[in-house]
């Protein structure tokens, strides 16, 4: 038998979900000097500082 899971646990996922609906992931891409290529810069950052992000 699956061992309950308590009320404190779930009330702790609760804040933790709440909490984790604040960030975002940011791609980026960022051409290479050399090749020309591009790459994707990835980043997990607070909502308010996407735009600060992308434009460095």
């Amino acid at each position: 038998m699956a061992k309950a899971a308590s009320k404190n646990a779930k009330v702790k996922d609760l804040k933790a979900a709440a909490d984790a609906k604040n960030w975002t992931k940011v791609i980026r891409t960022v051409r290479s000097p050399k090749t020309g290529a591009y790459t994707f810069k990835e980043q997990i950052v607070h909502k308010d500082k996407v735009t600060d992000f992308l434009a460095k």
